[in-house]
């Protein structure tokens, strides 16, 4: 296998002040986002309604569109455009309590009608549909969160086994700092949190814990070696062998990434958005969050060992 960076003599921990700076400033802009939001921006997957997917034969301002569909009996709609020069648009309307009753419109009859009523020569075709009931979102929420705390949970008992308790910690803080930098990301751009997304989330967690596990293995192999040393040097040593693996298998992972956002379509571009943002996320946490956290927390209970007592006088 190629290597690059032989030889690098890097001080990661002596940045990892700057770094921890960094990843509480983008918390707290992530919890001021979501908050801004009024939470997340749960996808009908979660918070329960119809998503239309709908294509004009000619462009037609979001605004319009808006107009016509809150005219049309469904205020408070969601409207999105989603395809380029106004021709495809996302709508999310909820469910009403009449919806599916005899003689009753779909909700997608009645916005594709009164788009054309409204728009002489326009024509609207329903794409694709989807309905989910609010108690079945709700459940699926549930579900969804209790699928990440799970994986996290035996993350951190396999972690805590193989290595020590102490870096186990740093590993496991550094995976929710990986999951929640990437839902801040997509709150901050009002992206939709659907299943995908949970699935991207999930993905991540794994990956993010291969790379830390390779550098912790690393980390284990040279303490035997450099008992003299210090934990920080250990780790920076550590860090800088494994550079490149690093080097060779983020750009990797990267290529099919780029293929599904730019190729993959509308239907799967969030999720690929998400492993983009968190993939480049979990590198950086390998180093900056889960191995700093790790010689912080070591050193932390070393400070905290009952000191001998001295001999009286």
């Amino acid at each position: 296998m190629p290597q690059f960076l032989v030889g690098a003599d890097v001080k990661w921990m002596r940045l990892r002040k700057y770094t921890y700076t960094f990843s509480a400033v983008v918390t707290l802009i992530g919890i001021a986002s979501i908050v801004a939001h009024g939470g997340l921006n749960f996808g009908i997957d979660f918070s329960g309604g119809r998503l239309i997917h709908l294509t004009t034969n000619q462009p037609i301002a979001v605004e319009e569109v808006r107009n016509v569909v809150e005219d049309a009996g469904f205020p408070g709609a969601e409207i999105q455009e989603i395809g380029e020069h106004g021709r495809q648009f996302q709508v999310r309307v909820a469910l009403g309590e009449d919806v599916g009753q005899p003689g009753v419109a779909s909700p997608s009859t009645t916005i594709t009608s009164s788009l054309e009523s409204k728009h002489p020569g326009l024509e609207a075709v329903v794409d694709r549909e989807e309905t989910v009931g609010p108690k079945v979102g709700q459940e699926l929420r549930g579900k969804a969160l209790w699928a990440i705390l799970w994986s996290v949970a035996g993350i951190l008992v396999y972690i805590g086994i193989r290595y020590e308790f102490k870096f186990a910690l740093g590993a496991v803080i550094a995976i929710f700092h990986t999951v929640f930098f990437t839902i801040a990301i997509l709150s901050l751009l009002d992206k939709e949190f659907t299943i995908p997304i949970v699935a991207a989330l999930l993905t991540l967690a794994g990956y993010s814990v291969n790379d830390t596990v390779v550098v912790f293995d690393r980390i284990r192999e040279q303490r035997p070696m450099h008992r003299r040393d210090r934990l920080t040097d250990i780790i920076d040593l550590s860090v800088n062998q494994t550079l490149s693996r690093t080097m060779i298998t983020f750009p990797t992972v990267l290529l099919p990434i780029y293929g599904l956002l730019f190729l993959g379509g509308d239907v799967i571009h969030d999720f690929a958005f998400a492993m983009l943002v968190g993939v480049t996320v979990g590198t950086y946490s390998s180093v900056f969050v889960a191995s700093a956290l790790a010689l912080d927390i070591t050193n932390w209970f070393e400070k905290r060992k009952v000191q001998p007592v001295p001999a009286a006088r």
